[in-house]
């Protein structure tokens, strides 16, 4: 969440378990400490803490990241052993099952924010004050973007317009088509754009672009091309946004400073906090990326990075996926025999020599851990922002869907054409189903190592080709968690396959 406002974070998480409980069971609520709808929301920072509330669950998004890396063809599972974090390593070989404790996770996680953000939004009426509107509208964006994430990991969810789930509800709300779904969200995002801010009242808030960027997504993900065109090209037309490395940018000096937080590049991102509060047995409590810890060197000695668990590995194909010439490799694939070489002092663990999920030679450098002054265990508490939404991103998504609707190829060849032209990359003149490929090409370069790629081949029909043990019909979505489907006691069907 916002920087300045982390400290007040984690008091009142502690004070606002009535929220949402960190059961399995998505419904299951915990009335401590006699907060409720009743006796809450009397005050304006009722809201505003409720957001703050809302906005902390997005830190526990880490696991969508980097299990959407290791579930694609872009990188190993990696860690000590073949056992290691064994959820990861059943998703990286396509042998998961509803008994996955890393699966469910994501659907706890996930949950949690929707059920946080839907508490905000049931009481939007309680009292009236100057600013509402915008925080309204801030957890109609996070309760999308929550169900969006849930729905492409699962596939139909159960929804509920009116709010909160209570307990008991699993057993009578059925999960919805998905068609029912992407309206759901569609709609929270179609208000949240008119009420949101251009400029966000404090940094790492939703923007009324972070809104039309999300609903483009979503609407490419639907095959509604136009709409989505339409919305990335709001976004582009703002004028709020460019490249790092234009004629914007005076200071500019090298192709690291894309990821810089914060920053003309950035659409919405996650905040973290190097802070302390993070250990094993809640890793979703920490303030910090635990992505960044878990994709660091194992047992790393030398200069720039810190130590970490040696996951997430990128595989020697995605390295060499890159087109010659292309800037964007070294920024995010880490080559660990060209660093040694380069650097004498450097020392580190191997880890994980299996040959289908562990040790490649390379590490996902856009998230390894840099050496900084952060609290606690390190490996918990990296203050790494995730960029969910890049500018980058935005103009591929609106080229792809300007080429697959049929709408404009000059503007898609265009948009690609200045993504690559950062990379250091000549233009492409392509057109039809060539500049297509172009696109998605492109896309891997400049998104890898950032939790897309998985859900990019599966929705581009080309994740059986991609993924090995990859089985068409079954592995578009993951399985709903074991405990879920017990909870809902038959009121929900399990995914084909599962």
């Amino acid at each position: 969440m916002m920087r300045k406002l982390n400290n007040k974070i984690v008091a009142f998480v502690v004070a606002t378990l009535a929220l949402v409980s960190c059961s399995d069971d998505f419904t299951e609520v915990n009335p401590p400490y006699g907060i409720n709808s009743e006796s809450y929301f009397a005050a304006e920072d009722d809201y505003y803490n409720a957001l703050i509330g809302a906005y902390d669950v997005l830190q526990s998004t880490y696991v969508n990241v980097i299990l959407g890396e290791i579930a694609s063809d872009n990188a190993n599972a990696g860690g000590e052993s073949a056992n290691d974090v064994v959820g990861w390593q059943q998703v990286d070989r396509m042998q998961h099952t509803p008994i996955n404790d890393n699966l469910d996770d994501i659907w706890d996680w996930n949950f949690a924010g929707v059920q946080r953000a839907a508490y905000i939004i049931q009481n939007e009426d309680k009292i009236d004050f100057d600013g509402k509107a915008q925080i309204i509208a801030e957890a109609r964006f996070l309760r999308a973007y929550f169900n969006f994430e849930l729905l492409k990991w699962f596939g139909p969810i159960p929804i509920k317009p009116e709010g909160q789930f209570v307990l008991g509800d699993v057993t009578s709300f059925p999960r919805s088509p998905e068609e029912e779904v992407y309206a759901f969200i569609e709609e929270d995002l179609t208000i949240a754009i008119d009420n949101l801010a251009a400029v966000a009242p404090e940094v790492g808030r939703a923007t009324k672009a972070s809104a039309q960027a999300l609903l483009g997504k979503v609407y490419l993900y639907e095959e509604n091309f136009t709409g989505a065109a339409a919305q990335l090209q709001e976004v582009i037309n703002s004028g709020q946004y460019h490249l790092y490395g234009t004629e914007a940018d005076e200071n500019y000096e090298n192709l690291f400073e894309y990821m810089a937080e914060n920053g003309p590049e950035s659409v919405f991102e996650i905040q973290y906090t190097g802070a302390e509060g993070a250990g094993f047995e809640c890793l979703q409590c920490s303030e910090g990326n635990v992505m960044v810890g878990f994709s660091g060197i194992r047992g790393y000695s030398g200069p720039v990075f810190e130590s970490g668990y040696g996951f997430n590995l990128p595989t020697e194909e995605a390295f060499n996926s890159f087109e010659s010439g292309d800037a964007r490799q070294e920024v995010t694939v880490l080559d660990i025999e060209a660093w040694t070489s380069a650097n004498s002092e450097v020392n580190y663990n191997i880890g994980s020599q299996d040959p289908t999920t562990g040790h490649t030679g390379y590490y996902n450098r856009k998230y390894l851990p840099r050496q900084n002054d952060n609290l606690g265990d390190a490996n918990l508490t990296q203050p790494n922002n995730y960029r969910a939404i890049r500018y980058a991103d935005v103009l591929l998504m609106a080229a792809e869907a300007m080429v697959r609707g049929n709408l404009d190829e000059g503007q898609a060849r265009d948009y690609l054409n200045m993504v690559r032209n950062r990379a250091g990359l000549d233009n492409v003149d392509s057109s039809g189903n060539a500049l297509l490929e172009d696109i998605y090409a492109d896309r891997r370069s400049e998104m890898m190592g950032e939790g897309h790629r998985f859900f990019d081949l599966v929705r581009t029909g080309r994740a059986a080709d991609n993924i090995e043990g990859f089985t068409p019909g079954k592995h578009e979505v993951f399985p709903i968690p074991l405990e879920e489907m017990q909870f809902a006691n038959g009121n929900w069907e399990q995914n084909s396959g599962y």
